[in-house]
């Protein structure tokens, strides 16, 4: 990875935030040998505990859970991107695809061992395209104004931990207050969302650093814990679980060090939530029983966390529903037993509406809605109808739709794509301040790691939201008013 030692030319003053050398370049030889050492010992658990009834399987599954590490492997030893997208992105496939497979799942028991096989392969041919093409990538980091000029100085960076402050209030107050006018709550939304986001990576990458008083992690703590209670009260955690993923990452890529006892922890509560969400909404969704008020809140997670401890069907342990409920291995195997088998490629439909998204819908009232494309698979694929899309979204994923689009061909393109994009991203941003618009974008971009169970068309309108809204505003002052 030679780009990391780019160095700015002598004529331009770049604050150079590279991770390499001195006590980083340390401590991320630590960290690659510690991370090296708990892959080997996972494989071995995994290749003795696996519970498959071929043995080609527990082969594919453990390739497939290799392969997902290596990107951060490769990461932790060379130095790598203080945005560390594309390693998210690639490790994300082991709980999503080689879990389920090395573990059979009853999502799984359904689909022959050929299909199975068939869908393992195009998550490898995935995955090595991805990482060869990231691989082969070079280049140069940028040296436009985008890439090199910071929209903010140094001290009002160190601020960024009070922005925690705004986006906890904003939260509290669409969860718990009737204070917000309607129609401005979906625009306020993205905007405090994206604020939140930014403080809470650009927070734990400079505690990372070591650059936080001890105030400063007080004030980080005591709005960015209420926050996640406050996004959970909805019994949606999608949006807790991306915040709590951007805040390590950021902790991780700024420090290089694993904090142990936060990640143990964090697991533990998000695995007892996950499983017992699914009573609480059948309690509160399906009961139409009303919102928790502030004070209700400590009655309402005791409450979460009876269901979410109560032994699950099965003899399945509480880690082993949260993987479970992860998975995306059996929407890909459903996509390649019916492709092309009973229904034929979609060759590229679903890919049509991506660029329509990047319309604003004030141009464009009757513009596609953003899960469009999730809509057309469920539709085609005989999973729900025009009148159920209403109500229930499948989480398909990136892969499943390149594959019914393309079969194992969609899935090589996607690998390349991410690969080749995310790599030169990378490149270009090595010395990008982190409020320059470069900065803003990968942290974005980052955070958008995590959107998984998404279709390209969903992915690209979620992240034009924000990008708007972080990027936008700076954007449109600088040229009104130079600033």
């Amino acid at each position: 990875m030679e780009f990391v030692n780019a160095q700015p030319q002598p004529d331009e003053t770049v604050m150079d935030y590279s991770i390499l050398g001195g006590a980083h370049a340390e401590r991320g030889r630590r960290l690659f040998l510690t991370a090296a050492v708990i892959l080997a010992a996972t494989l071995a658990y995994l290749a003795y505990t696996a519970n498959v009834s071929d043995v080609t399987h527990l082969y594919l599954g453990l390739v497939m859970f290799a392969l997902s590490a290596v990107p951060s492997l490769l990461w932790a030893r060379g130095g790598g991107s203080r945005f560390p997208v594309f390693e998210t992105i690639l490790i994300l496939t082991a709980n999503a695809y080689a879990m389920p497979v090395l573990n059979e799942r009853e999502q799984l028991s359904a689909y022959s061992a050929d299909v199975i096989t068939r869908a393992s392969l195009a998550v490898i041919l995935y995955q090595l395209s991805a990482i060869i093409t990231y691989l082969a990538v070079k280049g140069v980091p940028g040296r436009a104004r985008f890439w090199r000029e910071s929209l903010i100085t140094s001290q009002i960076e160190k601020l960024m931990v009070y922005g925690m402050l705004a986006s906890t209030t904003y939260i509290w107050m669409e969860n718990f207050t009737t204070w917000l006018p309607s129609d401005l709550i979906s625009i306020l939304r993205a905007v405090f969302y994206g604020v939140g986001i930014l403080c809470t990576f650009v927070s734990t990458q400079r505690w990372g650093r070591g650059e936080l008083s001890q105030a400063d992690k007080a004030v980080l703590i005591c709005t960015l814990v209420p926050q996640l209670i406050f996004m959970s009260v909805s019994l949606i955690l999608i949006g807790a679980i991306s915040l709590i993923g951007i805040g390590l990452l950021g902790y991780l890529s700024g420090g290089k060090r694993i904090p142990w006892l936060v990640l143990g922890g964090t697991f533990a509560i998000i695995a007892v939530l996950h499983t017992g969400k699914t009573q609480m909404r059948t309690k509160y969704w399906d009961g139409h029983l009303p919102s928790p008020t502030v004070t209700e809140l400590p009655a309402y997670f005791a409450e979460w966390f009876e269901y979410g401890l109560v032994p699950t069907s099965g003899g399945k342990t509480v880690s082993q529903k949260m993987l479970e409920r992860t998975s995306l291995m059996h929407i890909l195997c459903l996509i390649v037993d019916y492709t092309p088998a009973r229904q034929d490629y979609l060759y590229g439909k679903t890919y049509t509406y991506v660029l329509p998204q990047l319309i604003p819908r004030l141009f464009w009232p009757d513009k596609p809605r953003s899960h469009i494309a999730t809509y057309e698979l469920g539709i085609y694929y005989g999973l729900q109808d025009e009148e159920a899309t209403n109500t229930t979204t499948i989480a398909f994923g990136l892969l499943t739709e390149a594959y019914a689009n393309f079969g194992l061909i969609g899935a090589v393109m996607l690998g390349i794509f991410w690969g080749f994009w995310l790599k030169k991203l990378q490149i270009w941003s090595t010395f990008s301040p982190m409020f320059s618009f470069a900065g803003l974008l990968m942290v974005l971009l980052t955070a958008w790691s995590f959107n998984a169970e998404l279709t390209m068309a969903a992915w690209v309108s979620s992240l034009e939201q924000a990008v708007v809204v972080v990027l936008g505003v700076p954007m449109v002052l600088r040229s009104m008013f130079g600033l």
